[in-house]
């Protein structure tokens, strides 16, 4: 009986250390994952951001350079090809570029914008950052 009880209790003590060291892999497999996430928030760049073709690209940034106007004849022509988060992000650029000429024309693609983008868009946090100006 007294050996029944010891092969119990070694059985007991391993499985419970398999168990400790399970919730011990989980618990380092999230930090691992917050980790990443937060080095994926610190290299954000907008071009990351889906849906827009990269064909679009150079036409993009030609109509930035060029100014407000070659940039709205831009959006007129190509954003209905793109889609959001991207379209979001490139019409609040749009917003501020305009936003000296044309107040009334930037705050109410910038109401646009805000009225689409979902509190957990990436996208979002800028609006937040323009809504003291533009609202």
């Amino acid at each position: 009986m007294t050996k029944l009880i010891g092969v119990l209790v070694v059985v007991l003590v391993i499985w419970g250390g398999y168990e400790l060291f399970e919730m011990w892999h989980q618990y380092d497999r999230g930090k691992d994952l917050k980790a990443k996430e937060e080095e994926a928030a610190k290299n954000f760049t907008p071009q990351s951001l889906p849906g827009m073709p990269y064909q679009l690209e150079d036409k993009l940034k030609a109509a930035q350079e060029r100014g407000p106007t070659a940039f709205r004849e831009w959006l007129k022509i190509y954003g209905p090809k793109i889609e959001d988060p991207r379209k979001a992000w490139i019409q609040l650029d749009y917003v501020v570029m305009v936003a000296h000429d044309d107040p009334v024309e930037a705050k109410k693609v910038f109401a646009d914008v805000k009225a689409r983008t979902p509190a957990n868009s990436k996208v979002y946090e800028r609006v937040k950052e323009l809504e003291k100006t533009y609202d």
